[in-house]
């Protein structure tokens, strides 16, 4: 007898725990995601930069400007990790820094053709983007990024964006100009499905999670942190809506 009031004991414990420990973002319909990744012996990761400050001044935006119910605390997921596939949106920066194993190219290859969508944002110039395309290719071997026209969705599905603005880091800005390293122009590039779906948005030259970051600070001029704001919120709904 006392075994089983143990065991009755124990299964009402379950139940009440249960819902609030599965499950736990499954009343939003959006949650920010953040990729997390490995850098190299050279190159150390840097994941993290302007987390989570950027994340959470875009998802106070996002939760201003649009009816989406969205989940106020941003997340971190490995780009390894089989979470990834709970979310349709992830955001990964500072990609000159990135560094994939075999797994976890394979892993982002079949999130992406399953769905998925990646932001890119925050690297700059000739030798960033080397180091970026090789871990790249690695993802997708036949399939090469191309500039994404203004007349497509993404830059019409919510904010209406006639036209790219490059957006300076607050060092940069400082200096008095809008590029590091030699990273001139700004380019918005995308990967496409068989279908036509965009995939993944490369957003090169420019760095929208400064201007996230910064956008209550009084140095930083507003206009960059405006247009980033409708860049991410525009990634968002298409992602959302396509």
């Amino acid at each position: 007898m006392k075994y089983k009031k143990a065991c009755l004991a124990i299964i009402l414990l379950i139940f009440l725990i249960t819902p609030l420990s599965i499950g736990e973002d499954s009343e939003y319909e959006f949650t920010f995601v953040r990729l997390k990744y490995n850098g190299s012996y050279q190159y150390r990761s840097l994941w993290y930069i302007d987390y989570p400050t950027a994340d959470e001044n875009l998802l106070f935006q996002l939760r201003k400007h649009t009816n989406i119910h969205v989940n106020p605390r941003p997340m971190v997921v490995e780009v390894g990790s089989h979470e990834l596939f709970d979310y349709p949106f992830t955001y990964i920066a500072e990609l000159g820094r990135l560094n994939l194993s075999k797994a976890e190219a394979e892993n982002l290859r079949e999130y992406l053709l399953r769905g998925g969508f990646i932001m890119t944002d925050d690297f700059h110039g000739t030798a960033q983007w080397k180091r970026f395309y090789k871990q790249y290719k690695k993802i997708f071997p036949k399939r090469e990024p191309r500039d994404i026209p203004m007349t497509h969705p993404l830059f019409q599905c919510f904010y209406k964006i006639d036209k790219l603005m490059q957006i300076p880091a607050p060092d940069a800005y400082r200096r008095g100009r809008t590029y590091e390293k030699n990273g001139r122009p700004v380019r918005c590039m995308g990967v496409f499905d068989d279908k036509g779906r965009l995939m993944m948005m490369i957003n090169f030259n420019t760095d929208l999670g400064d201007a996230w970051e910064h956008a209550v600070d009084s140095f930083y001029p507003q206009k960059f942190s405006n247009m980033a704001f409708k860049m991410g919120i525009n990634a968002i709904v298409y992602t959302l809506t396509h």
